[in-house]
């Protein structure tokens, strides 16, 4: 058996997706990977900027571009260590959640990809889809999806 050399997971802030990242945490830490956490951002534009921006006052910066990613990162990075993951890298990317984690896996050259299993078992994930179940079928990789709900 091969041991994996670059561990990718994917998170969006969710207790869940944190259980992911400490499983994926787990498995880098054990194979002696780099863990890659990646966090997928829609950044708000427009009349939504501009009202949350006027809300916020001082505090915009959080809801402008990579911001509330970064933050989301920087405790799945402390959650992943807590675990044993030496190695880790973290990366905000702009896009929806499937296809930017299939890409970044891509650019990183992750061979194993850890997604929770948030939204499998739902109606709504049977009938219009759910991220797990769409990185299965989209990447090229080997892909874990670990009991997180």
């Amino acid at each position: 058996m091969v041991a994996y050399r670059t561990v990718m997971v994917g998170t969006d802030g969710s207790e869940s997706s944190y259980a992911a990242v400490e499983g994926a945490a787990r498995i880098a830490a054990a194979c002696g990977a780099e863990l890659v956490i990646a966090c997928a951002y829609m950044p708000m534009r427009g009349p939504e900027l501009a009202q949350a921006q006027d809300q916020l006052g001082d505090e915009a910066y959080q809801v402008v571009g990579s911001a509330p990613a970064e933050a989301t990162l920087r405790t799945a990075r402390d959650r992943a260590r807590a675990q044993g993951a030496e190695s880790t890298r973290t990366v905000a990317v702009e896009g929806e959640p499937v296809a930017a984690l299939v890409r970044t896996a891509r650019k990183c050259s992750a061979d194993l990809l850890v997604v929770g299993n948030r939204g499998l078992r739902s109606l709504a994930g049977r009938i219009l889809g759910s991220v797990p179940a769409d990185i299965a079928r989209k990447a090229d990789l080997d892909v874990l999806i670990v009991h997180t709900t």
